[in-house]
């Protein structure tokens, strides 16, 4: 038996404990990380469908081309079957979901820098780990960790299967849903949604894609059925995964097995059939609960939770790996920080409560999808106990007061949401839900007086270049407005004069010094800035006698959230080609 001492040691050798370990070792070579992963790699692992904001990480760790090299399937979106109407429609990561042909492998440039990943994890766990090791951390893998030495809220060190023991001065809990550590300190769970869904999913090998765009591009499919919904999402050139989302307690009272309900639910989805007809399944079904959590704290004396050990909230809004990659950064530069010098238990308190909200966010936004599709037949009482215990029905204003309980001003986001949604996009979805408008709250006025009565002083943290910077803000109960980006330059501005003409006037005479232009782009994201503020209480909507009052209203689509058109665009493809020959 030996003993190993370490700077930074991780559990899990999964997306989170990889990334986390990158992130330590490419901003301070000098720390020596262990990651110790129960299992050998590549192994399955279910959770496929990325967001586009993982594309940065990858592409900051010095990932990125590996991933692409590995040739999995650009996502731009996806098309969903969902809410009132049996029309499909789209939600696009590019305007219209129009993906430029261009040669494999690319560069993290240009339209992929607004694009995702759908991955196969055995391959793309893989290359995570193993760039990790290559920056130099000490990866053991088929190592578990059977037990935890602690005093109090101190973990004092690790015993491995093996018999071999380790020590660190901070421990990562990377191990995904079984939360080894989370558990061994005994921090409980909280399970705010009465959603208790399991996952029934298998892969079939050699699919038609539903949509091709370019080389590689493509939408998953995400398509309701009266029980649950169906994911369809292509991994590679070949293989696709194709997973059932239901209520436990369906599933139970069914009275099928899980492989008779999943080639139940395929069978009664004529889009995801019909993409079957030449293909075969692997046969390797499996089931898995996603049961959405939190863990009530993710730090403790010198250890922190990260991705799923954290907290899980349901794939329909394809998060899992997106909270797992960001909070394994933060968790990084927090560490990179204190050692630093910079105050431990504020960064520890800021990462904690940063990261329990977001999950929230998700968990809160994923019930709000499920009460809105109408389309679950057989479970309409079930979605209805849904949003009588959320205090939401389906009247689409109603759904964005509570919806915006916790905020829609996010610090890490360019203008305001929730849960990686842009406010305008959140209109567009609460439009296609209940097909009523959601109103703007700003439009026809003129003039915006700052409202911080009331307000603390605070600071939060900003995570950039290999650390934390702790920015200005003001906090109000649930609410808080950072003063950083477009919420700090439109602060500022109002601060000078409320009228918003005035306001705009000096913001982009201010951005023209330093080379940047005031144009439509810049101009829709201030509105959604300022939209985000009144919403969250920042600022007073009023009339100003002598000015213009602001345009705000928001169509039932536009160019990221729209009406499905793939046969019209298969028609003029097909057009296109038949004139060129």
């Amino acid at each position: 038996m030996s003993h190993f001492v370490y700077d930074v040691v991780v559990i899990g050798g999964g997306p989170g404990g990889s990334t986390c370990g990158s992130f330590l070792k490419l901003h301070d070579p000098n720390l020596k990380v262990g990651i110790f992963e129960r299992d050998i790699f590549p192994r399955e692992h279910v959770g496929e469908s990325q967001l586009p904001i993982i594309s940065s990480v990858l592409n900051e760790i010095g990932v990125w081309d590996k991933i692409e090299a590995a040739g999995f399937p650009v996502k731009i979106g996806a098309t969903y079957r969902w809410g009132s109407t049996d029309d499909l429609w789209d939600f696009n990561f590019l305007p219209h979901g129009e993906f430029q042909d261009e040669p494999r492998p690319a560069k993290y440039e240009g339209q992929r820098r607004e694009t995702a990943f759908q991955v196969d994890r055995a391959v793309y766990d893989k290359i995570l780990l193993d760039h990790a090791r290559e920056l130099g951390c000490e990866v053991q893998e088929d190592c578990a960790v059977r037990e935890v030495k602690k005093e109090g809220d101190r973990i004092d060190g690790l015993v491995l299967a093996n018999g071999d023991t380790v020590e660190a001065k901070t421990y990562i809990d990377g191990s995904g849903h079984s939360g080894f550590l989370r558990r061994a300190m005994g921090v409980p769970i909280e399970e705010p949604s009465k959603l208790k869904n399991i996952a029934i999913y298998d892969y079939w090998q050699n699919t038609e894609w539903a949509v091709s765009l370019g080389v590689g591009g493509t939408r998953v499919q995400v398509m309701s059925v009266g029980y649950g919904w169906l994911w369809f999402i292509p991994i590679s050139e070949t293989r696709t995964s194709i997973g059932l989302v239901c209520p436990a307690e369906y599933y139970k009272k069914s009275g099928l097995r899980p492989e008779e309900l999943y080639l139940k639910a395929i069978a009664d989805d004529p889009r995801i059939s019909s993409l079957l007809a030449e293909a075969t399944r692997e046969e390797i079904l499996q089931t898995t609960k996603d049961w959405s959590f939190v863990a009530e704290r993710l730090t403790g004396e010198n250890w922190i939770l990260v991705g799923e050990a954290a907290g899980f909230a349901d794939p329909i809004l394809a998060a899992g790996l997106t909270l797992t990659h960001v909070s394994a950064k933060e968790a990084a530069l927090t560490i990179l920080e204190m050692n630093r010098g910079t105050d431990k238990q504020w960064l520890f308190e800021a990462y904690s409560e940063r990261n329990r909200r977001k999950i929230y966010q998700h968990i809160r936004f994923a019930d709000y999808w499920y009460t809105a599709n109408t389309h679950f037949d057989e479970l309409k009482e079930y979605t209805r106990e849904i949003a009588k215990d959320a205090g939401l029905d389906l009247d689409a204003n109603a759904a964005f007061r509570w919806l915006g309980t916790g905020g829609f001003v996010e610090d890490d986001m360019e203008v305001g949401g929730i849960a990686g949604f842009r406010i305008d996009s959140l209109h567009q979805l609460a439009s296609k839900f209940t097909k009523t408008a959601s109103d703007s709250v700003i439009h026809g006025f003129s003039g915006f007086p700052l409202a911080l009565e009331g307000a603390t002083r605070i600071k939060v943290p900003v995570y950039q270049n290999g650390g934390v910077i702790a920015v200005k803000a003001y906090r109000r109960g649930s609410k808080t407005l950072p003063m950083a980006g477009l919420f700090g330059v439109l602060t500022e501005a109002l601060l000078m004069s409320p009228r918003l003409d005035v306001a705009v006037t000096n913001i982009a005479r201010k951005i023209a010094q330093k080379g940047v232009q005031y144009d439509s782009h810049f101009h829709g994201q201030l509105i959604q800035t300022l939209e985000a503020m009144a919403r969250d209480g920042w600022v007073r909507c009023i009339e100003v006698p002598g000015a213009n009052p602001i345009s705000a209203k928001f169509d039932e689509e536009n160019a990221y959230v729209e009406t499905n058109h793939d046969e019209e665009r298969f028609a003029d493809r097909v057009a296109a080609s038949l004139r060129s020959s």
